[in-house]
């Protein structure tokens, strides 16, 4: 095993979490007023709803199910009777729909930011960046399906699942899991550790604002009275 490949899957990804948590911090530290998503929608709607509806659902779907399907040990899914090949399919399936719908409402999203031409006045570099970077990690992640039919025994579905939980559990030999994993996987996992890394620099931080939101629910009341 090379040492760009050790460093790659066994060492960026912890530089990226530092990046991420740290530079989340940071930016709220100094720029709270930038943490938002800074919408275009006052500018013009076009197709905002459709692009946006499509790829927020599609971006949610694939992180918590990439979250549930690399981070449940393999355990706990043989002890629930499901067969490898099972989950590999049932993730190929779902991963090919929220996949999708991710990426037609990236295309749509990015079509309207370069096209409508007060959109584009307004547009950043970081605003490129993270639309075209999403682009190509979603289409990444879709490439790998047509790959994993080659081989439905889910062999290597539980690579992939070890490799994430050696990494999130510490332990330094993560990188040797996916050693023989094919070129669109490793291409796939790379750009999508490196979201995490230019996460705190551009409009991504407003995910923060939408996971905070869920403390709404236990907040205490506020009484407001009139003078």
């Amino acid at each position: 095993m090379d040492y760009l490949h050790q460093f790659l899957f066994g060492i960026y990804p912890y530089i990226a979490a530092a990046v991420f948590l740290l530079g989340s911090l940071a930016r709220f530290e100094r720029d709270q007023y930038t943490w938002r998503s800074e919408s275009s929608q006052m500018l013009r709607t076009g197709a905002l709803r459709l692009g946006s509806n499509l790829f927020h659902i599609g971006i949610i779907g694939l992180f918590f199910g990439h979250m549930v399907g690399l981070l449940t040990p393999v355990a706990v899914w043989d002890a629930l009777g499901v067969p490898h090949g099972a989950k590999q399919l049932f993730a190929m399936t779902a991963g090919g729909i929220m996949g999708s719908m991710c990426l037609i409402g990236l295309l749509i999203l990015i079509h309207r930011r370069l096209s409508e031409e007060r959109i584009a006045a307004q547009t950043r570099f970081g605003d490129k960046l993270v639309l075209v970077w999403l682009l190509v990690t979603v289409s990444l992640g879709l490439a790998t399906i047509p790959v994993s039919a080659g081989h439905m025994d889910g062999h290597m579905m539980v690579l992939l699942m070890s490799w994430a939980q050696h990494i999130v559990t510490f332990r330094g030999d993560a990188a040797e899991f996916i050693a023989a994993a094919s070129p669109v996987f490793k291409f796939h996992l790379f750009m999508g550790i490196s979201v995490f890394v230019i996460f705190p620099f551009t409009r991504l931080v407003h995910v923060w604002s939408g996971f905070g939101s869920v403390t709404y629910l236990s907040r205490a009341w506020q009484l407001v009275r009139t003078r």
